[in-house]
């Protein structure tokens, strides 16, 4: 689990933008507006950020903007680079997925924007476009 203080960087493409139209799967309809935070995977094995595959493992995140705009919504930690696998590959908004998308669209984020994730608490982040 992540301590305060603990940060890392991600760089936003195309599937983290849009990902509820560019997709490479047919698993369900087009959803404009969708969006995501990718965890590498180094980052997720260091700050030991989980999916649902971990019994017993924190998926779900307090997440503020230093913007403002986001306040106190739920991020979950999700995915896998693996079947099967226990750590995370991003952060979407829980029962939300347009809610990065619309950070994306206030902090009028573009491909190749990097995205600071800082954690106050074990629990509680706040992300910043740089």
């Amino acid at each position: 689990m992540p301590n305060a203080n603990d940060t890392f960087i991600t760089t936003l493409r195309r599937a983290h933008l849009e990902w509820g139209s560019y997709r490479h799967t047919n698993s369900r309809g087009i959803r404009l507006g969708e969006g995501y935070l990718q965890i590498p995977i180094s980052e997720a094995r260091r700050l030991q950020i989980y999916n649902r595959n971990q019994v017993g493992g924190n998926t779900s995140y307090t997440c503020d903007s230093a913007d403002g705009f986001l306040n106190h919504v739920v991020l979950k930690s999700s995915g896998c680079i693996r079947r099967g696998d226990i750590h995370a590959k991003q952060f979407h908004g829980r029962g939300n997925l347009q809610l990065l998308g619309d950070w994306f669209n206030h902090v009028d984020a573009q491909i190749g924007d990097e995205v600071e994730i800082r954690w106050t608490s074990p629990t509680h982040m706040v992300i910043r476009k740089l």
